[in-house]
């Protein structure tokens, strides 16, 4: 994809809209490749890391969006058939991840769209499950902007980083070799999300009764 390697290699505030958007839909973009990079550059002064962080989300909210109102109004039959079909498969969608999908959003009801936006492998395709539930739009939004809005900033921070430590032809590199840390704080994070919102679950229900 000369293209996509056209627009990492041009990293600005209009690129890692764009590029946060396709991410967030069911273009295989490698979200790590455009915050992290974005937020190396905002730590060498030639962008703002909020602005960063703030496209990024913008981005993946748009195209969340998509993916929500492509799901709602489709169905379940034609999203199947598209993640099934050649263009799915270029896609790297298939039917198996989009039930995967579904199912953890079946189990972790819509705090699913925030703690879904944090694992790899579930975080562009927890829209389409959202959408075949006819969630209510706004609350979907406003899960998915604070997921979209964790994950962002712990890219960002990890480009921040690398920044004082690696030269920028060793980037790219140091972002892969990163990315088993970056599971682990994922994984914390869900973690707690989860038990939060358990919490709150059970306090709200013993109340009642």
């Amino acid at each position: 994809m000369n293209w996509l390697s056209s627009l990492l290699g041009n990293l600005n505030y209009t690129t890692v809209f764009f590029l946060m958007m396709l991410e967030s839909t069911v273009i295989p973009v490698p979200s790590e490749l455009v915050v992290s990079p974005a937020a190396y550059h905002a730590a060498g002064g030639n962008l703002n890391i909020f602005l960063v962080i703030l496209c990024a989300t913008l981005g993946a909210d748009l195209g969340a969006s998509i993916n929500y109102f492509v799901a709602y109004y489709l169905g379940r039959p034609i999203v199947y058939r598209f993640a099934n079909s050649r263009l799915g498969r270029l896609c790297m969608l298939n039917q198996e991840k989009v039930e995967k999908s579904e199912k953890y959003f079946d189990d972790h009801g819509i705090v699913a769209t925030l703690t879904g936006r944090l694992i790899p492998g579930i975080r562009h395709l927890i829209s389409i499950p959202a959408g075949l539930a006819k969630m209510r739009y706004w609350t979907f939004l406003f899960y998915t902007t604070i997921g979209a809005g964790l994950w962002n900033c712990i890219l960002a921070a990890l480009g921040w980083y690398l920044h004082t430590v690696v030269p920028e032809d060793q980037l790219n590199d140091k972002i892969m070799e990163y990315g088993e840390y970056i599971k682990v704080v994922i994984m914390l994070l869900v973690v707690v999300a989860l038990l939060f919102f358990m919490s709150r679950h059970l306090l709200k229900r013993r109340r009642g009764a």
